[in-house]
């Protein structure tokens, strides 16, 4: 049964001053930095970079991208940031990560040992930072890296360490399956369905 919409409290608030030194990408850097820093509430993790993130530096910087409307709209920031403020989102404990590092125009461009290796890398992250909750946003890319072919949509059965794995839609604009509307749906589901995970103190 679907979970009802409510008004929600704020997240979780966390420092800046624990968050990496993330300097901007250009067009010559080979990866995008994350957004990251320890004991997040919610670290979203997207399928690697597209080219204008590259240029520009920013997490889901495509004209059309879903991510930052499907961000507000289901509550987890009290309004729609741009993807050069993307820093705020560690005010509400939140981050960005991506499974591979490396640009691409297209996530099809990237070969199966890459997402697996992206894998491990993020396994590896995660153990490291702790947060409280993993977001893939994309079951295909998540299916191949972590060799899992039937997993679904949803909460996962598998942690990492202490921390418990969902996975999302991709929020991309060429992803025909979910409207802006239906994926802020399954992003306010999300959302109440973690919003008891506290966020653990810094250790």
């Amino acid at each position: 049964m679907a979970l009802c919409v409510r008004r929600l409290p704020r997240a979780p608030r966390i420092s800046r001053s624990n968050s990496l030194n993330m300097e901007p990408v250009t067009a010559r850097h080979k990866d995008l930095r994350d957004l990251i820093a320890p004991g997040l509430w919610v670290l979203f993790c997207g399928i690697n970079p597209g080219m204008i993130s590259g240029v520009t530096g920013h997490h889901f910087a495509r004209p059309g991208n879903r991510f930052w409307p499907a961000l507000h709209r289901s509550g987890f920031t009290p309004r729609q940031l741009a993807p050069a403020e993307e820093r705020e989102l560690l005010d509400y404990g939140l981050g960005i990560t991506n499974i591979a590092p490396r640009i691409t125009a297209a996530a099809a461009e990237l070969a199966a040992e890459e997402l697996r290796a992206g894998g491990l890398a993020l396994v590896e992250k995660v153990l490291y930072f702790q947060p409280a909750v993993l977001a893939v946003l994309g079951i295909t890319a998540y299916r191949t890296a972590f060799d899992l072919p039937r997993a679904v949509i949803g909460r996962q059965e598998r942690l990492i360490g202490v921390t418990r794995v969902w996975v999302l839609p991709n929020p991309s604009g060429l992803n025909a399956h979910y409207t802006p509307t239906t994926l802020a749906a399954v992003f306010s589901d999300f959302r109440l369905a973690v919003q008891d995970v506290a966020q653990r103190p810094q250790q």
